[in-house]
């Protein structure tokens, strides 16, 4: 008797695989369909969301490693920030060890890509003019 149970136990996972499959490419359908119905103003937030994340991103990841290259000292957290949340966002550090830079900063605009400008005690070590 227990042979004859087991191929429709089998038989409903397979069934209730398939069932999640298809729910999950319905739902997959219905948020593509609620996304095409968004206003303009949001399509228009969310585009500036998307923006100011990516330039924090390509900040936190390019101005560390540029200004460990110029000093050789390595930054983590900024303690200072500076954006108007759509083209620049500029990062401030503050030197921790002896006999290393005293303040840094870091600007990122959107519309050059990458460091337009980086100043190690009021020195420029990038400065970049946009065209």
């Amino acid at each position: 008797m227990s042979e004859d149970n087991e191929p429709k136990e089998k038989m409903s996972e397979s069934a209730k695989l398939a069932i999640a499959v298809v729910g999950a490419i319905l739902v997959g359908f219905a948020l593509v369909g609620l996304n095409n119905q968004q206003s303009t103003e949001q399509k228009e937030s969310s585009a500036m969301v998307r923006n100011y994340f990516n330039l924090q991103t390509m900040a936190t990841e390019a101005c560390p490693k540029a200004i460990k290259d110029a000093t050789g000292e390595q930054v983590y957290f900024p303690s200072e920030t500076d954006s108007d949340k759509d083209s620049y966002i500029t990062l401030k550090w503050v030197g921790e060890k002896k006999g290393g830079f005293k303040k840094a900063s870091c600007t990122i605009k959107s519309v050059m890509g990458g460091i337009s400008e980086l100043i190690i005690d009021d020195k420029a070590v990038i400065q970049r003019k946009s065209k």
